[in-house]
Protein backbone atom coordinates (compact mmCIF):
# COMPACT_ATOMS: atom_id res chain seq x y z
CA UNK A 1 0.00 0.00 0.00
CA UNK A 2 1.62 3.37 -0.97
CA UNK A 3 2.25 6.04 1.80
CA UNK A 4 4.06 8.67 2.60
CA UNK A 5 6.06 9.39 5.64
CA UNK A 6 9.05 11.76 6.82
CA UNK A 7 12.80 11.36 7.50
CA UNK A 8 14.54 12.62 10.66
CA UNK A 9 16.47 15.97 9.21
CA UNK A 10 14.78 15.69 6.23
CA UNK A 11 12.14 18.74 5.46
CA UNK A 12 10.26 16.81 2.65
CA UNK A 13 7.60 14.06 2.25
CA UNK A 14 8.71 10.59 0.97
CA UNK A 15 6.66 8.41 -0.86
CA UNK A 16 6.91 4.94 -0.79
CA UNK A 17 5.18 2.55 -3.15
CA UNK A 18 5.90 -0.84 -5.48
CA UNK A 19 7.38 -1.22 -8.22
CA UNK A 20 6.59 -4.60 -10.29
CA UNK A 21 9.72 -6.45 -11.34
CA UNK A 22 8.67 -8.77 -14.26
CA UNK A 23 11.86 -10.51 -14.49
CA UNK A 24 11.63 -11.63 -11.18
CA UNK A 25 7.78 -11.59 -10.75
CA UNK A 26 8.07 -9.87 -7.46
CA UNK A 27 7.26 -6.33 -6.42
CA UNK A 28 10.12 -4.15 -5.11
CA UNK A 29 9.41 -1.25 -2.63
CA UNK A 30 10.61 2.05 -3.68
CA UNK A 31 11.25 5.00 -0.90
CA UNK A 32 11.27 8.37 -3.52
CA UNK A 33 11.30 12.07 -2.17
CA UNK A 34 8.08 14.31 -3.19
CA UNK A 35 10.28 17.32 -2.92
CA UNK A 36 8.02 19.35 -0.94
CA UNK A 37 7.34 19.88 2.66
CA UNK A 38 3.62 20.31 1.84
CA UNK A 39 1.09 17.33 2.91
CA UNK A 40 -1.28 17.54 0.42
CA UNK A 41 0.90 17.74 -2.41
CA UNK A 42 2.95 14.85 -1.05
CA UNK A 43 -0.23 13.18 -1.19
CA UNK A 44 -1.35 13.94 -4.98
CA UNK A 45 2.53 13.09 -6.15
CA UNK A 46 2.25 9.32 -4.25
CA UNK A 47 -0.94 8.88 -5.85
CA UNK A 48 0.21 9.73 -9.44
CA UNK A 49 3.33 7.34 -8.62
CA UNK A 50 1.40 4.65 -6.92
CA UNK A 51 -1.04 4.60 -10.55
CA UNK A 52 1.56 4.76 -12.81
CA UNK A 53 3.06 1.75 -11.34
CA UNK A 54 -0.07 -0.49 -10.95
CA UNK A 55 -1.09 0.30 -14.43
CA UNK A 56 2.87 -0.80 -15.47
CA UNK A 57 2.19 -4.03 -13.69
CA UNK A 58 -1.04 -4.14 -15.35
CA UNK A 59 0.16 -4.12 -18.76
CA UNK A 60 -1.97 -0.98 -19.82
CA UNK A 61 0.80 1.91 -19.07
CA UNK A 62 1.38 3.04 -22.49
CA UNK A 63 3.14 6.61 -23.01
CA UNK A 64 0.10 8.35 -23.76
CA UNK A 65 -1.52 6.82 -20.23
CA UNK A 66 1.67 7.73 -18.49
CA UNK A 67 1.74 11.81 -20.14
CA UNK A 68 -2.02 11.77 -18.59
CA UNK A 69 -1.77 10.42 -15.39
CA UNK A 70 1.33 12.88 -14.86
CA UNK A 71 -0.91 15.74 -16.06
CA UNK A 72 -3.31 14.58 -13.04
CA UNK A 73 -1.01 14.35 -10.90
CA UNK A 74 0.43 17.97 -11.19
CA UNK A 75 -3.26 19.09 -11.77
CA UNK A 76 -3.79 17.70 -8.17
CA UNK A 77 -0.81 19.43 -6.81
CA UNK A 78 -1.58 22.68 -7.97
CA UNK A 79 -4.96 22.38 -6.98
CA UNK A 80 -3.75 21.22 -3.45
CA UNK A 81 -1.21 24.06 -3.28
CA UNK A 82 -4.01 27.07 -4.30
CA UNK A 83 -6.53 25.28 -1.59
CA UNK A 84 -3.92 25.56 1.03
CA UNK A 85 -4.83 28.96 2.13
CA UNK A 86 -8.53 28.98 0.57
CA UNK A 87 -10.78 27.13 3.60
CA UNK A 88 -13.70 28.86 1.82
CA UNK A 89 -13.87 30.43 -1.75
CA UNK A 90 -15.94 32.36 -3.77
CA UNK A 91 -17.40 31.21 -7.14
CA UNK A 92 -15.02 33.20 -9.11
CA UNK A 93 -12.40 32.33 -7.27
CA UNK A 94 -13.05 28.97 -7.30
CA UNK A 95 -13.68 28.42 -11.30
CA UNK A 96 -10.40 30.11 -11.47
CA UNK A 97 -8.49 27.85 -9.95
CA UNK A 98 -10.02 24.84 -11.59
CA UNK A 99 -9.35 26.23 -14.91
CA UNK A 100 -5.79 26.64 -13.74
CA UNK A 101 -5.20 23.24 -12.63
CA UNK A 102 -6.97 22.02 -15.82
CA UNK A 103 -4.47 23.79 -17.88
CA UNK A 104 -2.03 20.54 -17.70
CA UNK A 105 -4.09 18.51 -17.43
CA UNK A 106 -6.18 18.98 -20.83
CA UNK A 107 -4.78 19.91 -24.15
CA UNK A 108 -4.90 23.55 -24.90
CA UNK A 109 -7.81 23.34 -27.25
CA UNK A 110 -10.12 21.81 -24.76
CA UNK A 111 -8.90 24.33 -21.93
CA UNK A 112 -9.85 26.62 -24.26
CA UNK A 113 -13.05 25.49 -24.88
CA UNK A 114 -13.50 25.30 -20.50
CA UNK A 115 -12.08 28.48 -20.32
CA UNK A 116 -14.77 29.98 -22.26
CA UNK A 117 -17.53 27.77 -21.01
CA UNK A 118 -16.20 29.31 -17.61
CA UNK A 119 -16.00 32.98 -18.79
CA UNK A 120 -19.37 32.84 -19.85
CA UNK A 121 -21.13 31.30 -16.60
CA UNK A 122 -19.22 33.79 -14.49
CA UNK A 123 -20.75 37.16 -16.64
CA UNK A 124 -24.31 35.39 -16.13
CA UNK A 125 -24.16 35.46 -12.82
CA UNK A 126 -23.12 39.21 -12.67
CA UNK A 127 -20.07 40.31 -10.85
CA UNK A 128 -22.04 40.29 -7.46
CA UNK A 129 -22.98 36.80 -7.32
CA UNK A 130 -19.78 35.57 -8.62
CA UNK A 131 -17.67 36.64 -5.70
CA UNK A 132 -20.29 35.16 -3.17
CA UNK A 133 -19.60 31.95 -1.20
CA UNK A 134 -19.18 28.93 -3.67
CA UNK A 135 -21.61 27.17 -0.89
CA UNK A 136 -24.55 29.63 -1.85
CA UNK A 137 -24.32 28.32 -5.55
CA UNK A 138 -28.00 26.94 -6.26
CA UNK A 139 -29.32 24.66 -8.84
CA UNK A 140 -31.93 27.05 -10.64
CA UNK A 141 -28.57 29.29 -11.07
CA UNK A 142 -27.19 26.39 -13.21
CA UNK A 143 -30.67 25.93 -14.87
CA UNK A 144 -30.83 29.68 -15.52
CA UNK A 145 -27.53 30.04 -17.64
CA UNK A 146 -27.95 26.23 -19.11
CA UNK A 147 -31.42 27.85 -20.57
CA UNK A 148 -29.63 31.21 -21.78
CA UNK A 149 -26.91 28.59 -23.48
CA UNK A 150 -29.74 26.96 -24.81
CA UNK A 151 -31.19 29.94 -26.37
CA UNK A 152 -28.39 32.19 -27.65
CA UNK A 153 -26.23 29.04 -29.26
CA UNK A 154 -27.45 25.60 -28.98
CA UNK A 155 -28.79 22.84 -26.90
CA UNK A 156 -25.92 20.99 -27.55
CA UNK A 157 -23.49 23.79 -26.46
CA UNK A 158 -25.59 23.73 -23.38
CA UNK A 159 -25.13 20.70 -22.22
CA UNK A 160 -21.48 20.55 -22.84
CA UNK A 161 -21.70 23.49 -20.23
CA UNK A 162 -23.47 21.44 -17.98
CA UNK A 163 -21.39 18.85 -17.95
CA UNK A 164 -18.17 21.31 -17.60
CA UNK A 165 -19.56 22.99 -14.47
CA UNK A 166 -20.85 19.04 -12.98
CA UNK A 167 -16.82 18.30 -13.35
CA UNK A 168 -15.89 21.46 -12.10
CA UNK A 169 -18.53 22.03 -8.94
CA UNK A 170 -17.26 17.78 -8.67
CA UNK A 171 -13.50 19.07 -7.82
CA UNK A 172 -14.99 21.78 -5.48
CA UNK A 173 -16.57 18.53 -3.43
CA UNK A 174 -13.67 16.78 -3.18
CA UNK A 175 -11.95 19.80 -1.97
CA UNK A 176 -14.65 19.78 0.87
CA UNK A 177 -15.98 23.74 -0.43
CA UNK A 178 -19.17 21.82 -1.30
CA UNK A 179 -21.54 19.23 0.14
CA UNK A 180 -23.43 18.79 -2.74
CA UNK A 181 -23.14 19.50 -6.37
CA UNK A 182 -25.53 21.97 -7.92
CA UNK A 183 -24.97 21.11 -11.57
CA UNK A 184 -26.11 17.26 -11.15
CA UNK A 185 -29.23 18.89 -9.60
CA UNK A 186 -30.05 19.92 -13.31
CA UNK A 187 -30.88 17.72 -16.35
CA UNK A 188 -29.53 18.16 -19.80
CA UNK A 189 -31.46 19.10 -22.78
CA UNK A 190 -32.85 16.66 -24.92
CA UNK A 191 -31.05 17.00 -28.75
CA UNK A 192 -34.12 15.40 -30.69
CA UNK A 193 -35.01 18.78 -32.26
CA UNK A 194 -31.38 19.33 -32.71
CA UNK A 195 -30.19 19.37 -36.68
CA UNK A 196 -27.70 16.37 -37.28
CA UNK A 197 -24.34 16.66 -39.08
CA UNK A 198 -24.57 14.38 -42.43
CA UNK A 199 -22.14 12.76 -44.70
CA UNK A 200 -20.86 14.50 -48.20
CA UNK A 201 -22.43 13.19 -50.89
CA UNK A 202 -19.53 12.11 -53.97
CA UNK A 203 -20.61 15.42 -55.87
CA UNK A 204 -20.81 17.63 -52.77
CA UNK A 205 -17.16 16.66 -52.12
CA UNK A 206 -16.17 17.46 -55.91
CA UNK A 207 -18.08 20.49 -55.26
CA UNK A 208 -16.22 21.28 -52.16
CA UNK A 209 -12.39 20.67 -54.24
CA UNK A 210 -13.43 23.05 -56.71
CA UNK A 211 -14.28 26.17 -54.51
CA UNK A 212 -11.14 25.38 -52.59
CA UNK A 213 -9.55 26.97 -55.64
CA UNK A 214 -5.82 28.04 -55.48
CA UNK A 215 -5.59 27.23 -52.25
CA UNK A 216 -3.64 24.44 -51.75
CA UNK A 217 -3.89 24.03 -48.17
CA UNK A 218 -7.63 23.75 -48.00
CA UNK A 219 -7.55 21.12 -50.60
CA UNK A 220 -5.19 18.70 -48.98
CA UNK A 221 -7.19 19.27 -45.80
CA UNK A 222 -10.44 18.50 -47.38
CA UNK A 223 -8.98 15.36 -49.29
CA UNK A 224 -6.87 14.40 -45.91
CA UNK A 225 -10.31 14.93 -43.91
CA UNK A 226 -11.62 12.42 -46.32
CA UNK A 227 -9.17 9.53 -46.83
CA UNK A 228 -8.27 9.49 -43.49
CA UNK A 229 -11.29 10.73 -41.54
CA UNK A 230 -9.96 12.50 -39.17
CA UNK A 231 -10.61 16.01 -37.15
CA UNK A 232 -9.40 19.40 -38.34
CA UNK A 233 -7.36 19.90 -35.12
CA UNK A 234 -5.22 17.27 -35.68
CA UNK A 235 -4.80 17.60 -39.67
CA UNK A 236 -3.81 21.12 -39.17
CA UNK A 237 -1.19 20.39 -36.67
CA UNK A 238 0.50 17.27 -38.85
CA UNK A 239 3.44 17.37 -39.17
CA UNK A 240 5.78 15.66 -41.85
CA UNK A 241 7.25 13.46 -39.11
CA UNK A 242 3.72 11.61 -39.00
CA UNK A 243 4.27 10.95 -42.62
CA UNK A 244 6.07 7.86 -44.26
CA UNK A 245 6.25 8.08 -47.84
CA UNK A 246 8.24 4.72 -48.04
CA UNK A 247 5.64 2.53 -46.26
CA UNK A 248 3.06 5.11 -47.58
CA UNK A 249 1.56 4.85 -43.83
CA UNK A 250 0.75 7.99 -42.16
CA UNK A 251 0.62 7.65 -38.10
CA UNK A 252 -0.10 10.13 -35.40
CA UNK A 253 -1.97 10.47 -31.84
CA UNK A 254 -5.19 11.58 -31.73
CA UNK A 255 -5.31 14.79 -29.73
CA UNK A 256 -8.60 14.32 -28.40
CA UNK A 257 -8.51 10.59 -27.47
CA UNK A 258 -4.76 10.20 -26.91
CA UNK A 259 -5.15 7.58 -29.38
CA UNK A 260 -2.16 6.55 -31.82
CA UNK A 261 -3.40 6.11 -34.95
CA UNK A 262 -1.67 3.93 -38.10
CA UNK A 263 -3.51 4.25 -41.31
CA UNK A 264 -2.00 3.90 -45.22
CA UNK A 265 -1.49 6.59 -47.26
CA UNK A 266 -3.75 6.03 -50.16
CA UNK A 267 -2.97 7.44 -53.73
CA UNK A 268 -4.67 10.58 -53.70
CA UNK A 269 -3.23 11.78 -50.60
CA UNK A 270 0.53 10.28 -51.94
CA UNK A 271 -0.09 12.70 -54.92
CA UNK A 272 -0.84 15.45 -53.19
CA UNK A 273 2.12 15.06 -51.09
CA UNK A 274 4.56 14.71 -53.37
CA UNK A 275 3.30 18.20 -54.94
CA UNK A 276 4.11 19.86 -51.77
CA UNK A 277 7.77 21.70 -51.46
CA UNK A 278 10.10 19.04 -50.01
CA UNK A 279 12.16 19.90 -46.52
CA UNK A 280 14.57 18.39 -44.66
CA UNK A 281 12.75 19.27 -41.01
CA UNK A 282 10.64 16.24 -40.09
CA UNK A 283 8.69 18.68 -37.53
CA UNK A 284 8.08 21.15 -39.82
CA UNK A 285 3.78 21.19 -40.37
CA UNK A 286 2.08 19.28 -43.27
CA UNK A 287 -0.44 22.58 -43.27
CA UNK A 288 1.52 25.87 -42.12
CA UNK A 289 -0.88 28.33 -42.83
CA UNK A 290 -3.20 26.20 -40.93
CA UNK A 291 -1.16 25.67 -38.10
CA UNK A 292 -0.43 29.30 -37.42
CA UNK A 293 -4.11 29.09 -36.31
CA UNK A 294 -4.94 29.20 -32.84
CA UNK A 295 -8.71 28.31 -32.38
CA UNK A 296 -9.70 25.48 -34.53
CA UNK A 297 -13.07 27.35 -34.75
CA UNK A 298 -11.39 29.67 -37.14
CA UNK A 299 -10.46 26.99 -39.46
CA UNK A 300 -14.16 25.39 -39.34
CA UNK A 301 -15.48 29.41 -39.72
CA UNK A 302 -13.49 29.17 -43.12
CA UNK A 303 -14.09 25.78 -44.43
CA UNK A 304 -17.53 26.89 -43.43
CA UNK A 305 -16.94 29.95 -46.39
CA UNK A 306 -15.92 27.26 -48.97
CA UNK A 307 -18.97 25.67 -48.24
CA UNK A 308 -20.69 28.65 -49.50
CA UNK A 309 -18.48 29.08 -52.01
CA UNK A 310 -19.91 25.66 -53.27
CA UNK A 311 -23.46 26.15 -52.38
CA UNK A 312 -23.85 24.06 -49.74
CA UNK A 313 -24.39 26.46 -46.71
CA UNK A 314 -25.94 29.90 -46.64
CA UNK A 315 -23.74 32.73 -45.68
CA UNK A 316 -23.70 32.87 -41.25
CA UNK A 317 -25.35 36.14 -40.15
CA UNK A 318 -23.04 37.54 -37.94
CA UNK A 319 -24.80 36.68 -34.51
CA UNK A 320 -22.51 38.97 -32.32
CA UNK A 321 -24.19 42.19 -33.54
CA UNK A 322 -26.11 44.05 -30.86
CA UNK A 323 -29.84 43.28 -31.42
CA UNK A 324 -29.51 40.83 -34.09
CA UNK A 325 -29.61 37.47 -32.02
CA UNK A 326 -33.22 36.54 -30.52
CA UNK A 327 -33.32 32.82 -31.29
CA UNK A 328 -30.72 30.30 -31.09
CA UNK A 329 -28.22 29.49 -33.75
CA UNK A 330 -29.35 26.86 -36.61
CA UNK A 331 -27.27 24.37 -36.17
CA UNK A 332 -25.41 23.15 -39.74
CA UNK A 333 -25.71 19.64 -40.70
CA UNK A 334 -22.49 20.31 -43.06
CA UNK A 335 -19.21 20.65 -40.87
CA UNK A 336 -15.87 19.35 -41.93
CA UNK A 337 -16.36 17.06 -39.70
CA UNK A 338 -19.21 15.53 -42.05
CA UNK A 339 -15.90 14.23 -44.39
CA UNK A 340 -15.36 11.95 -41.12
CA UNK A 341 -18.74 10.80 -41.41
CA UNK A 342 -18.27 10.31 -45.50
CA UNK A 343 -15.31 8.44 -44.92
CA UNK A 344 -17.15 6.01 -42.59
CA UNK A 345 -20.42 6.06 -45.08
CA UNK A 346 -18.53 5.80 -48.11
CA UNK A 347 -16.49 2.61 -46.86
CA UNK A 348 -19.71 0.96 -45.54
CA UNK A 349 -21.25 1.41 -48.96
CA UNK A 350 -18.17 -0.24 -50.66
CA UNK A 351 -18.70 -3.32 -48.19
CA UNK A 352 -16.77 -2.71 -45.74
CA UNK A 353 -17.98 -3.65 -42.11
CA UNK A 354 -19.29 -1.03 -39.19
CA UNK A 355 -16.41 -2.34 -37.12
CA UNK A 356 -13.49 -2.21 -39.68
CA UNK A 357 -15.06 1.34 -40.81
CA UNK A 358 -14.84 2.89 -37.42
CA UNK A 359 -11.80 1.88 -36.81
CA UNK A 360 -10.39 3.48 -39.31
CA UNK A 361 -11.49 6.81 -38.51
CA UNK A 362 -11.04 5.90 -35.06
CA UNK A 363 -14.94 6.15 -33.52
CA UNK A 364 -15.37 4.98 -30.26
CA UNK A 365 -18.27 2.40 -29.61
CA UNK A 366 -19.50 -0.12 -28.76
CA UNK A 367 -18.88 -1.76 -32.00
CA UNK A 368 -15.18 -1.03 -31.57
CA UNK A 369 -13.36 -3.29 -28.96
CA UNK A 370 -9.54 -2.85 -29.18
CA UNK A 371 -9.20 -4.69 -26.34
CA UNK A 372 -9.86 -7.63 -27.66
CA UNK A 373 -9.67 -6.92 -32.03
CA UNK A 374 -6.74 -5.32 -33.78
CA UNK A 375 -6.13 -4.19 -37.49
CA UNK A 376 -3.66 -4.46 -39.35
CA UNK A 377 -2.37 -1.57 -41.48
CA UNK A 378 -2.90 -4.07 -44.18
CA UNK A 379 -6.27 -5.00 -43.48
CA UNK A 380 -7.08 -1.18 -43.20
CA UNK A 381 -5.59 -0.64 -46.67
CA UNK A 382 -7.41 -3.03 -48.35
CA UNK A 383 -10.79 -1.55 -46.95
CA UNK A 384 -9.46 2.13 -47.97
CA UNK A 385 -8.21 0.96 -51.27
CA UNK A 386 -12.39 0.45 -51.80
CA UNK A 387 -12.81 3.90 -51.36
CA UNK A 388 -13.57 6.48 -54.51
CA UNK A 389 -11.09 8.91 -55.78
CA UNK A 390 -12.47 12.29 -56.05
CA UNK A 391 -8.74 14.32 -56.78
CA UNK A 392 -9.36 12.37 -59.99
CA UNK A 393 -12.83 12.79 -61.23
CA UNK A 394 -12.80 17.20 -60.63
CA UNK A 395 -11.66 19.81 -61.38
CA UNK A 396 -9.91 20.68 -58.25
CA UNK A 397 -7.80 23.77 -59.41
CA UNK A 398 -10.85 25.84 -60.10
CA UNK A 399 -10.61 29.25 -59.14
CA UNK A 400 -12.73 30.64 -56.52
CA UNK A 401 -15.51 33.48 -57.24
CA UNK A 402 -14.46 37.01 -55.89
Amino acid sequence: MASIHKQPGRPNWFASYSIFNPETNRWRRVFRSTETSNKKQALEIMRAWDKAARKAKSGTLTEEAARRIIAEGVSEVLMAANIETMQSASIKDWCATWLESKKIEVEESTHERYTGIIKRFIEFLSDAKAKRDLSTLQAHDIARFRDRESNELSRATANLGLTILRGCFKEAMQQNLLTVNPAVRVKKLKLSKESKRRAFTLPEIQRILKACGDDVEWRGLVLFGLYIGQRLGDLAKLTWRAVNLEQNEIAFTARKTGRRIVLPLLQPLADYLSELPAGDNPNAFVFPQSAKVQHTATLSNQFREILVEASLAEPRRDYRAKGSRTTARETSELSFHSLRHSAVTMLKAAGVSDFIAREIVGHESAAVSRQYTHLSTDDKRHAMAKLPDVSATTEARGKRKA
